[in-house]
């Protein structure tokens, strides 16, 4: 995971690069925020995660791509089941619940090679690491034991390509991380960002990992209730997907762990960078940090992910 951090470098930007790099990633955060559908499904589960976490390492890759990987999935995954499940054919009807069940099944089926190809999607969007090429995918995929052929992750990426309209440059969580962590370093030279920013990629893998539980318990403490009604949880999505606050949040914990005594002056510099409340970043801070102590769920054997994905 520190390969890329090693080599990333801090206050070398001027402050009002970084500044207009900010406004320009809170801008796109509340964009993707207010997009958001009543109906939405998140398909950032341990299991998917998990396995994207296991492609990137085996296959070297920056850790940048995992998470963008993860993007590309989601907003891949949202358009193309609402446009299955938005056909004439299951809007006549005739349609019953058999259609829709085929409709899952069939996605199903193709799952592992969706997310598969999300990966070499954006390891292509990568300046840092070498690009996978379908020779090398359809070998790794065997070692694995799926047999897929470079046709077919050819139009599984023509696919995704059009799904999302060949618009594959979304921020994800470590792109926010990144540039707070410019911008934290830039207003306040003490804090050691380097050595943070080598933290923060554990933190947010294990955020990523244990996302449904996290986000419960945040919910729970937010509201004062230990049962959220389901109003309560439509409201809550768009705090689960505000990555401006899932960056505070992660570079928080990690200043606790490796700076305690700098926390409170860290929390409050976020806080006036996002204009996210102190409280807030205390109450995410906490939540992460009790979960990290408890103890954990057995993983899942690596060998296991691909072909049990979805």
């Amino acid at each position: 995971m520190a390969k890329r951090s090693s080599s990333h470098r801090f206050r070398e930007t001027a402050g009002d690069l970084l500044s207009d790099a900010l406004i320009d990633l809170n801008k796109r955060n509340k964009e993707n925020l207010n997009s958001l559908s009543q109906n939405y499904t998140n398909f950032r589960d341990k299991r998917t995660c998990e396995c994207i976490f296991f492609l990137t390492k085996e296959l070297r890759l920056d850790p940048l791509v995992g998470y963008h990987a993860i993007e590309l999935l989601q907003r891949f995954m949202v358009k193309h089941l609402t446009d299955l499940l938005t056909s004439p054919t299951l809007q006549t009807a005739a349609a019953d619940r058999r259609d829709e069940d085929a409709v899952f099944d069939k996605i199903k089926d193709k799952f592992p090679v969706f997310v598969f190809t999300c990966v070499q999607l954006a390891s292509k969007l990568c300046l840092y690491k070498d690009i996978i090429t379908n020779k090398a995918a359809v070998h790794f995929l065997h070692s694995v034991g799926l047999s897929v052929s470079k046709q077919t992750l050819q139009e599984s990426e023509l696919m995704i390509l059009k799904a999302l309209d060949f618009r594959l440059n979304t921020p994800n969580p470590l792109t926010y991380i990144e540039l707070l962590l410019e911008v934290l370093g830039h207003n306040e030279p003490s804090v050691p960002v380097e050595h943070l920013y080598d933290l923060c990629h554990h933190v947010l893998q294990f955020v990523s990992l244990d996302r449904a539980a996290i986000y419960d318990s945040l919910l729970k403490t937010t509201t004062r209730c230990n049962s959220p009604s389901r109003e309560q949880r439509e409201k809550f999505v768009t705090v689960t997907e505000d990555y401006m606050l899932l960056g505070v949040g992660v570079i928080a914990v990690a200043t606790f762990i490796l700076s305690v005594w700098k926390w409170e002056e860290v929390v409050a510099e976020l806080s006036h960078i996002t204009g996210i409340s102190s409280r807030s970043i205390r109450d995410f801070t906490h939540v992460i940090l009790m979960h990290i102590v408890r103890p954990s769920s057995p993983a899942t054997p690596a060998r296991v992910l691909m072909t049990h994905t979805y």
